[in-house]
Parts: structure tokens; C-alpha cells; sequence
């Protein structure tokens, strides 16, 4: 039985062996060819696709393919990923608007609105006149948990993932604004943390099944 279990932890590391050997030469001639689908079809004979990925925010990811369409480098071949079934090549990279900002929610299910109006105006009427941060205001109002105690900080987002009030709303103002919008969730306090800019917004990905 011994003997047995030696066999086959010796034929699993050379199995596992040659198979990082041989996945370490497709990715480098998969990153070095002018035609990579060609490769792929006709050289390598697997099956493979082409994902379009929209990078909607720069801090925090869904999963592997929108990390590598933001974070990954243009020719770069990473993985294999789930188990060594598939690689993911990024083909190209196309850029797209990203927002910065902030924001403090009142829950005008928590609020009356003529409360929640008058709750904003006075901690906007605080945070400019320095007698209150941002940070300490989204903590101790917000009801948007997950950004409240990040002191109301969104990240980098694009256009189009807010709602659609929102989304109106900051690409009118310029950075260091603050100002209300209200929506369906409740009244928003929102401030512009930085300008607008151009990012990797966009990419090409093959996924290539091993």
C-alpha cells in the first residue's frame, strides 16, 4: 500500500511538473505572437473566447477578468486560473471617464424630508465652515454602511453605474463642490473629491481553454 502511494505521489509531481512546463511555453509564445488567435486555433487547437470587460470601478473588483481588464498589462497572458482550466490574455485596452467623490446618505425611510432637508443643509453649512469633516459627518449620518466608514468615499467610478439622478449631478459640479441630490434611496450629500480622468476603462480579453 505503501509502495503504492509513492507511485502515485511520484506520477502526480511529474504530471504536475510537465504540465507547468508546458503551460510556461504556451504563455510565452502566446504573448510573443503577432496572431494570437491564430495560435491558439490552429497551433494549439483549443477552444477559446473573447470577453469584452467594462471596468465600472478602479477599487473594488467583481473578479478576475475586470482586476486584469484595469490592472493587467496590455500582451500580458496570466493565469491558469479555476483549477488550470483557462489563461486570459489581454488583447487591448480602450480608456473611459472616471468620478471620484463622496457622498452621505439620508434614509428619508429613517427621515421625514423636511427633517432630512434641514439635517443636510446644516451639515453642509458645518463641513464648509470647518466645524465638522466629511469624514465624521458620512460616519455618523450615512446610511450607505459600506462607504461610511471609508468617510463616505465611493472610489473611482464611471458614469452610468449610479442612479441616474446621481449621475447627473456630479458631472455638473467641479472638484471641492458639495451639494444635495435626492433619489429613490433618500437625499444625498455629495462631494467632488477629485476632477474627472481618463482610465483603462475597457478591455479586450481571450480566454483560452486548456
Amino acid at each position: 500500500m505503501l509502495k503504492k502511494l509513492l507511485l502515485l505521489f511520484v506520477f502526480s509531481s511529474i504530471y504536475i511538473t510537465v504540465f507547468c512546463q508546458q503551460i510556461a511555453v504556451i504563455k510565452k509564445e502566446l504573448e510573443t505572437t503577432p496572431d494570437p488567435i491564430g495560435y491558439v486555433k490552429y497551433k494549439l487547437k483549443k477552444k477559446f473566447k473573447i470577453d469584452t470587460v467594462t471596468v465600472v470601478t478602479t477599487t473594488n473588483f467583481v473578479g478576475i477578468s475586470d482586476s486584469i481588464a484595469y490592472k493587467g498589462k496590455l500582451g500580458k497572458v496570466y493565469g491558469p486560473f479555476k483549477k488550470g482550466n483557462y489563461l486570459l490574455k489581454v488583447l487591448a485596452k480602450l480608456p473611459n471617464t472616471f468620478y471620484h467623490v463622496s457622498h452621505i446618505v439620508l434614509d428619508t425611510s429613517t427621515f421625514n424630508v423636511k427633517f432630512a432637508n434641514n439635517l443636510a443643509d446644516t451639515i453642509i453649512a458645518k463641513i464648509k465652515t470647518g466645524r465638522a469633516g466629511f469624514d465624521n459627518m458620512a460616519l455618523t449620518y450615512s446610511s450607505d454602511h459600506a462607504s461610511s466608514t471609508k468617510g463616505g468615499d465611493l472610489g473611482w467610478f464611471i458614469r452610468g453605474i449610479m442612479l441616474p439622478q446621481l449621475d447627473e449631478a456630479i458631472a455638473a459640479h467641479k472638484k471641492g463642490d458639495i451639494f444635495k441630490v435626492w433619489t429613490d434611496v433618500g437625499l444625498h450629500i455629495v462631494t467632488i473629491k477629485d476632477n474627472p480622468k481618463k482610465d483603462d476603462g475597457f478591455a479586450l480579453l481571450l480566454r483560452v481553454l486548456l
